[in-house]
């Protein structure tokens, strides 16, 4: 489980992260990150859409990206903010397969953010 203060609440917050934020793309997951402009603490929200399958399979996919993201958090520079966005073959996805998938989109979004590209 997320700590309530490492959370995305809000639409706004979302949008914000989906519109000026950095992308990384894989097969299973898509990481938005928007890199900080100033420090505070790093939070984190996701994005299961119907698309991905029944409310079962969507709960699933969301405990496992949850208990992924939880402890990767700390590894993120502060005051950003994650997005991470399920498309439907994580529906079959083990976690393994998903927390490979998560690490990799993060590293490309660090480094699209460290080269400062707008999005890719």
């Amino acid at each position: 489980m997320l700590p309530a203060g490492s959370r995305l609440t809000h639409r706004d917050e979302f949008a914000a992260v989906l519109r000026r934020g950095r992308r990384s793309g894989r097969s299973r997951i898509v990481v938005h990150m928007h890199c900080p402009a100033e420090p505070g603490p790093t939070r984190a929200g996701l994005i299961v859409s119907k698309a991905v399958g029944g409310s079962v399979v969507r709960h699933r996919v969301s405990r496992r990206l949850r208990h992924l993201l939880a402890p990767r958090l700390g590894a993120l520079p502060p005051g950003s903010m994650v997005v991470v966005r399920a498309l439907p073959p994580a529906a079959g996805a083990t976690s393994a397969e998903l927390g490979e998938d998560l690490d990799a989109g993060l590293h490309g979004v660090l480094r699209k953010c460290a080269a400062g590209t707008r999005r890719g």
